[in-house]
């Protein structure tokens, strides 16, 4: 998985550290239960105005249900949900200030692109007057003005999932909510349409709350991601943050690419541990600013690209071991080094590929020293 883009959500907008803002959304102790199933468990999350807030996690861990209680086609079995600070229980869906775009998209097929920008808004009876230039709008904002006469079928797979887009936006929703909107789209055009998604979203101040499990989805497009799993929030945070600092090993190992290194802690020093993790390996020197007890099992969780690998041994000793390479991942602008070490561990260390192939030195089977700073990882619990 790619590295996230700069963290500028955090110096640039963020309601959720200032006291004195006011939640759009508000899910107050949730619990959400099919029978003796709980998909949702006690969850208790605030979003605000103008996010773009990802739900992210694997298959069944609950992301889809808190999109469909807020939409409003499943009822909450204790707790509540707070839409600018009114409970929104007993409020239909077709009556909340909320529209929803499908990953099937769900466009008239014997409609034009005109005409289904301008269903909804002819069902509510929107002003004949204004419905034009409403529906102009739209097809302004997701670029399709050429497109307006034609038919779905007429149309590529990316512009059909802007004409739900601009469906969906027609009627001035306060919150859009998108089910894995760009999941039928190949893998380049995805990656495009993230950032239409990001100029859209920016364009009309409407808060987007978007439910995937592509890592790099939302790691590219929210200003906050949180990550779920059975039920529950396990993190909520810029994406840098869940990436830089996850605060569990389920969470830096489900976003990106890590290596988990899993021993016991022992105090080196302020804010700084040593981590006894192999036999006859010299312990790890860690930093953490998360107090850990003489003894006490710790993980260790570094990025494979804060991971160095070189054939000589490196000039400084701290943190560097020396293994085989057992397997080269080449992806272009990257390579993947997978590292045996001599306790059987494998440590991935990843480097950018800035020669041409012919030039690089390390190949299969090479003794190889790889090596990290104490600051490199982060030192977690459990």
């Amino acid at each position: 998985m790619a590295k996230p883009k700069p963290d500028t959500w955090d110096n640039q907008f963020a309601p959720w550290d200032n006291p004195n803002e006011k939640p759009l959304i508000r899910f107050k102790d949730v619990t959400k239960r099919f029978g003796d199933f709980v998909a949702i468990d006690s969850l208790s999350q605030d979003i605000y105005e103008k996010e773009f807030f990802a739900l992210l996690g694997p298959s069944g861990c609950g992301k889809t249900t808190m999109m469909r209680m807020l939409a409003g086609f499943e009822n909450v079995s204790s707790g509540s949900i707070e839409l600018a600070g009114q409970d929104i229980a007993n409020v239909p869906p077709n009556k909340r200030a909320v529209n929803m775009m499908f990953q099937s998209y769900a466009l008239f097929p014997h409609l034009s692109v005109y005409e289904n920008i301008a269903f909804g808004l002819r069902r509510d009876k929107f002003p004949k007057d204004k419905l034009d230039a409403r529906v102009a709008e739209m097809l302004k904002l997701t670029r399709l003005e050429k497109f307006g006469r034609r038919k779905p079928h007429q149309i590529s797979g990316g512009q059909r999932q802007r004409v739900a887009l601009a469906r969906s936006l027609a009627k001035g929703p306060k919150l859009l909510l998108l089910d894995e909107p760009l999941g039928a789209l190949d893998k380049k055009l995805r990656q495009e349409t993230q950032f239409e998604l990001m100029d859209i979203q920016e364009t009309t101040g409407t808060t987007f709350v978007i439910v995937t499990h592509d890592q790099e989805e939302a790691m590219t497009v929210a200003s906050r991601v949180a990550v779920m799993d059975e039920g529950r929030i396990i993190q909520v945070a810029t994406p840098g943050g869940i990436y830089e600092a996850p605060n569990s090993v389920y969470v830096a190992d489900f976003i990106g690419d890590v290596n988990i290194i899993k021993g016991t802690a022992k105090p080196a020093g302020p804010d700084q541990y040593f981590v006894d993790w192999g036999v006859n390996q010299a312990p790890i020197l860690a930093t953490s600013d998360r107090p850990f007890t003489d003894g006490q099992e710790c993980h260790l969780a570094i990025r494979p690209e804060k991971i160095s690998i070189t054939k000589a041994k490196p000039d400084e000793a701290e943190n560097a071991v020396q293994g085989k390479v057992l397997d080269i991942a080449y992806l272009g602008n990257l390579s993947t080094y997978h590292v045996e070490l001599p306790g059987g561990q494998i440590i991935k260390a990843q480097t950018a590929n800035t020669r041409r192939l012919s030039r690089r030195d390390i190949t299969w089977e090479d003794p190889v020293w790889i090596r990290w700073n104490a600051t490199a990882g982060v030192l977690l619990e459990r």
